[in-house]
């Protein structure tokens, strides 16, 4: 059974950094796709960052590109998001996520089939 687990949220002012962490258990396919999803009051559910394994390739959201860095480490099965310059409309909730069977790796929530509850991250101008 595949177990997502997010922390790392919280309250910054604007301009501020978070790094996101996501603690997976039972998800040991030899080839894999983790992300993270963001989702705000009354918005849909979007897709902010990829990573791949093997290799460790990685996908971005436009808006984030050279702000948040995505990492991974194998060893301790987890995910990262480092978040820097946060701006107050990335407010939201934030979502780890495991690629489901037959799922791609790019920003579509569709393609991933496991997801953790979720970290809040509230940002404040």
């Amino acid at each position: 059974q595949v177990q997502l687990v997010e922390s790392g949220g919280g309250s910054v002012q604007a301009g501020g950094s978070l790094r996101l962490s996501c603690a997976a258990s039972g998800y040991t396919y030899s080839s894999r796709c983790m992300g993270w999803f963001r989702q705000a009051p009354g918005k849909e559910r979007e897709g902010v960052a990829v990573i791949y394994s093997p290799g460790g390739g990685t996908y971005y959201r436009d808006s984030v590109k050279g702000r948040f860095t995505i990492s991974q480490d194998n060893a301790k099965n987890t995910v990262y998001l480092q978040m820097n310059s946060l701006k107050p409309e990335e407010t939201a909730m934030y979502y780890c996520a495991a690629q489901g069977p037959g799922g791609g790796c790019r920003l579509g929530p569709a393609d991933f089939g496991y997801w953790g509850q979720g970290t809040q991250v509230t940002v404040s101008s």
